[in-house]
């Protein structure tokens, strides 16, 4: 049985596990999962992750959730080249240290981001408040702040010489607020040197194939039937408002 991949490219996780998968030339059929359409609440999909969160896998009999512990198993499964995921002690601390900062540290402010720039005004029919996307903003800017200074620093990775699966969630992360329009590599020299740097170990071709679907959500989200996003009303009014 092939190893099946449930994604969805326009979340950030699942785009990490695919470009992980493609680049290392893991074979695997890729299942969609519309996260915008509500199919992670679906029986079928719950079968395989009780969590409804994508990305998950089913390598057999063995479903996984999770895209820092689905990267972990394919790196150790099919013996990826070191860097990805080091042997060394300290190495691989640095990985892990961005691993586990980053969920909160970063991809809560780029997600509310885009939700706060793109699916609230849609859902909602209204804009946000000023002072709320103000304070969304300044969050957001701490954080890449935190990336430049303490993660990079002065180094071509954030865990030294070579691209690591820190650099791949990172990357992911960053590039989410873009999709929602706003350029957070302007102004921030090193911050875009470091993404010219992980595109280019990624590659070009592999790396757009992975964003295109993000980079086009302005005109998506404007297409889209407001209608069919009903049911992110209360998580808006949660989280959000």
């Amino acid at each position: 049985m092939a190893l099946e991949m449930y994604l969805d490219l326009f979340s950030q996780p699942c785009r990490s596990v695919y470009i992980f998968a493609k680049k290392n030339n893991i074979s695997f059929d890729f299942m969609k999962v519309s996260l915008l359409e509500g199919e992670q609440y679906g029986e079928e999909f719950g079968k395989i992750n009780m969590i409804r969160k994508a990305p998950a896998i089913r390598d057999g009999d063995f479903c996984l959730a999770e895209s820092i512990a689905i990267m972990k198993y394919l790196a150790e499964k099919y013996q990826t080249s070191d860097h990805w995921y080091p042997a060394d002690l300290q190495k691989r601390a640095r990985v892990n240290e961005y691993l586990s900062w980053q969920h909160m540290g970063i991809r809560m402010h780029g997600s509310k981001m885009f939700w706060l720039r793109l699916l609230i005004p849609k859902i909602m029919g209204v804009e946000v408040p000023k002072d709320k996307m103000d304070g969304a903003l300044e969050d957001l800017e701490g954080s890449l702040k935190l990336i430049e200074e303490k993660f990079i620093g002065d180094k071509p990775f954030i865990a030294g010489e070579q691209i690591s699966l820190a650099d791949l969630v990172a990357i992911v992360e960053i590039m989410q607020p873009i999709g929602s329009g706003l350029d957070v590599f302007e102004g921030r020299l090193k911050l875009s040197a470091w993404r010219d740097r992980v595109q280019a170990e990624i590659g070009k071709e592999l790396f757009d194939e992975a964003h295109q679907g993000i980079l086009a959500s302005q005109e998506m989200v404007k297409n889209m039937d407001s209608s069919k996003l009903q049911i992110f009303k209360p998580k808006i009014l949660r989280l959000f408002l």
